[in-house]
């Protein structure tokens, strides 16, 4: 066993006690996919440190524990349709596609508004070598904040960057008995939110942990000028 697997089995054991990670699904993800491949090369060594980490362009790698908070909170199933938003390094997104790739029908769409981590999240999922993630992931280019309404409905939505309100677009997009997961608040604290669409259409939301993201830019997030980026 190297030196990351023993840290990655150490971190998920941790976690597991902790009553973060509550499903054997997020276990197994958790142990299979190799969080050391989705953090710049010169901080590897610090890849199993339960905190964010930076991955450029001023955004991060989630802590750990907060990977498998969402993951459990978005309570996703093999064969899921899921979209993600923020596609930063691509380990959550790798996270869900280990799940959802237990049944062919799965996949993982996942938007980032940045091309270059774009480009290096692909190449951090193809370093993976697992066929349970690289088949089953899709990167899109784009303001996330808007969704992917060509590939509408989604069984669940998972927003990785903090918004002022909840999208319109983003609860028109999930698909009725689907869930959004999302941070949301102001920009420098926020409060993850647990949005369910019922067989109806009726939206029910409710309020898990506060948490601090990156915000989410775009239409239907916060603007640039709003957050003084030029």
């Amino acid at each position: 066993m190297s030196k990351f697997e023993e840290l990655r089995r150490e971190l998920v054991s941790r976690l597991r006690e902790e009553g973060v990670i509550r499903s054997k699904l997020v276990e197994e993800a958790m142990l299979a996919v190799p969080r050391e491949l989705f953090v710049p090369p010169e901080l590897r060594s610090y890849a199993y440190e339960d905190h964010p980490l930076p991955i450029g362009f001023g955004q991060t790698i989630s802590a750990p524990h907060m990977v498998a908070l969402m993951t459990e909170e978005l309570n996703v199933e093999p064969g899921h349709r899921v979209l993600e938003v923020g596609t930063g390094s691509g380990y959550q997104a790798a996270i869900l596609a280990y799940i959802v790739s237990k049944d062919p029908r799965g996949r993982v769409y996942t938007i980032e508004r940045i091309p270059q981590l774009a480009h290096q999240a692909l190449r951090n999922i193809l370093s993976t070598k697992n066929p349970r993630i690289t088949n089953f992931v899709t990167i899109f280019v784009g303001d996330g904040s808007k969704g992917l309404e060509r590939y509408a409905p989604f069984d669940r939505i998972i927003v990785t960057a903090a918004a002022p309100r909840i999208p319109q677009a983003l609860v028109e997009q999930l698909a009725p008995g689907g869930r959004m997961v999302i941070p949301v608040g102001s920009r420098w604290e926020q409060v993850l939110c647990i949005v369910d669409k019922d067989r109806e259409g009726r939206i029910k939301v409710r309020y898990s942990i506060p948490c601090i993201f990156v915000p989410l830019v775009g239409e239907n997030g916060w603007r640039e000028n709003e957050l003084g980026i030029t």
